[in-house]
Order: structure tokens, then C-alpha cells, then sequence
């Protein structure tokens, strides 16, 4: 279960992390695509004539703005500004889902590929055109179910030096969405009220599995409101088996605290999977939750709504992989 959203009003202003210094790198504006689908962009460029590395941000689940907006917090943002404080030139962009919710929701046949490869593929073709990038050293680094279909777009895009996994995952995610409901039963009940009931879960989960799903399914019987052409193409896709074909570099990242995609559920797919490639890095980091934000005991999503910044450890960590690669 990807991408929670705040409704919190009158939140603080975001500030900059400490990792982040904007005297050493310029942003502008971008457009991502083109035609009724493109979307607004933020390039991060580090100063100097480079070739300088260069990333693809893929945001997580449901409608995301450029910089990971979560209450008073701008994950994508602080990943970014932290990257190019370190030299490595970023790209993150609107989702299409933000961008274009209407159209989006008019689209019966829209599909989880419709909402990452075309807009990812045109931002990396972006980045490899720009004189002061290292065409051979461009990388997707994608969060939540961005990080589920970071390898989707690497094969998509075969130009791809390597892929960075923050807390990908592999669980199907109509189950995820069930685990998530038992286990915020058990932490903290008031933030099931937003939420499906449980039994309405299992059963939209045990149809997404059905032999009866089909093109016709109507949506009201499935996840999210989301329809069975989504929900078909979800099904088939197996980022672990897809991430095993890539002969690239991985970087694989899990927050421990993280109850959205966990290191039993979730973590433990990509184990089994990559456990024999040498050029697959899998790290965990204790303190942090979903977000990537450090702190202690057990994550809540009342944490969302308070202002935090992306563990500097974990921006270093990927600031080193990334140059390094």
C-alpha cells in the first residue's frame, strides 16, 4: 500500500535539509513528454561542466507532485537537493496521475506501465541529451512503486547504468493493501477511517486473484476504485523476475520501521530473487519508516504530517553508490 497523502492544512513551510546546499547547483523548469500526457518537471543541475551522473526520480503510489509533497514534507525534494549537492545532476517530475486526474480517469484501459514508462523514458531521454550529463552513467532511482517498477523502466530503456530500489515492493499489492489494514488495527484504529473496511479488502484482493477477472470486471468490486485493466496489468508483472534480467547494478534500500512495505513481505522477494548477483547492494536502515524519516518505535501515519527530512545517511549512501557505479 504506496503513497499516503496528508490532509493537513496550514502545514509549516518546507526548509531545506542540512545535507542540501543550493549554492553549489541551479534547477529550471522542465516539460516531461509531450502531448496530452506531458508533465512539469524540476531539473537539478550541480555547477561545473560535468559529465556529471545523472538521475531519474520515480515517485511512489497515487497522485504525487514533483517533490513528493506529504503534508509539511517534500521527499522527492530533499533527495534531490541532496543529490546535487554531491554532484549528480536529477530529474523529478508530476506524476500523470497529478498532472492529469481527470484524464487519467477517463482512460478505462489505463494501466500502472501507462503511469511510469512513457513519462520516465522521455525524462531519461531528456537527461542523456543534455550537454553536461554522462549519457553512460544515468540511473532511475524510484520510491515505493516507483522503486516496484524502477526495473520495468531500466528494460524499457535499455541506456540505463543502474537502478536505485527505495523500499520497493514485491508483495502483490492487493494483499499489501490488507496487511496494512491488519496492522494499523493493531497501532492505531482512528486512521481506519479513511480506509475500506477489512472484509471489503479481502474480497476485492481475492478478485484481483480471481480466474474471473477480466476487462469487464467493474472497478467497484476492485482495489482503490482502480480498473481490471489496471489491476490485469499489475497482476502480471513480477518486478523481481524483470529486476533478474537487467545485468545491471542494483541498489536495494528498506526502511526497517516502514509497515507499508516491509523487510518480511517485501525485502524478503528481492532476497530470494537477486540473492545470487554480485552486482545486486541491499541495505537496511533500522530507524527509518516508508518515507525514508528517522525515528523510533513503532511508524504511524500521523508521523506523515510532521515535519521530517529523508535520513541523511540514506541520501549519502545513494550519493556514494550512484558515483561509484
Amino acid at each position: 500500500m504506496n503513497g499516503p497523502e496528508s490532509a493537513v492544512t496550514d502545514v509549516p513551510s518546507w526548509q531545506a535539509p542540512q545535507y542540501a546546499n543550493p549554492e553549489v547547483f541551479d534547477e529550471r523548469a522542465v516539460t516531461v513528454g509531450s502531448g496530452e500526457f506531458a508533465v512539469s518537471g524540476v531539473l537539478s543541475i550541480p555547477h561545473g561542466d560535468g559529465p556529471h551522473p545523472a538521475v531519474v526520480l520515480l515517485a511512489g503510489g497515487g497522485p504525487f507532485d514533483a517533490d513528493g509533497t506529504v503534508g509539511p514534507n517534500k521527499i522527492y525534494k530533499d533527495l534531490a537537493w541532496g543529490l546535487a549537492s554531491r554532484g549528480i545532476t536529477v530529474l523529478r517530475f508530476d506524476k500523470v496521475t497529478f498532472a492529469h486526474a481527470e484524464k487519467v480517469a477517463a482512460t478505462t484501459e489505463f494501466t500502472p506501465s501507462d503511469e511510469y514508462v512513457p513519462a520516465a523514458v522521455a525524462a531519461l531521454e531528456m537527461l542523456s541529451g543534455l550537454r553536461a550529463i554522462d549519457a553512460g552513467r544515468v540511473f532511475v532511482v524510484g520510491h515505493s512503486m516507483g522503486g516496484k517498477f524502477a526495473p520495468r523502466v531500466a528494460a524499457a530503456a535499455p541506456s540505463v547504468a543502474g537502478v536505485v530500489i527505495l523500499s520497493g515492493d514485491t508483495q502483490p499489492m492487493q494483499w499489501s493493501i490488507v496487511r496494512v489494514l491488519r496492522r494499523l488495527a493493531e497501532i492505531d484504529p482512528a486512521a481506519l477511517a479513511a480506509l475500506p473496511p477489512l472484509e471489503t479488502a479481502i474480497e476485492q484482493a481475492k478478485m484481483v486473484d480471481s480466474q474471473e477477472l477480466s476487462p469487464a470486471t467493474p472497478t467497484v468490486r476492485l482495489p482503490f476504485g482502480m480498473s481490471a485493466a489496471y489491476w490485469l496489468d499489475l497482476r502480471a508483472y513480477d518486478p523481481v523476475a524483470v529486476a533478474a534480467t537487467l545485468r545491471k547494478p542494483i541498489l536495494i534500500l528498506q526502511g526497517e520501521r516502514d509497515y507499508q512495505v516491509t523487510v518480511a513481505d517485501d525485502l524478503a522477494g528481492w532476497q530470494a530473487g537477486l540473492a545470487d548477483r554480485e552486482e545486486v547492494t541491499i541495505r537496511t536502515y533500522p530507524a527509518d519508516d516508508h518515507l525514508w524519516f528517522p525515528g523510533t518505535g513503532p511508524s504511524l501515519p500521523d508521523d506523515y504530517t510532521r515535519p521530517h527530512h529523508v535520513d541523511a545517511e540514506v541520501v549519502a549512501d545513494i550519493a556514494d553508490w550512484l558515483l561509484s557505479a
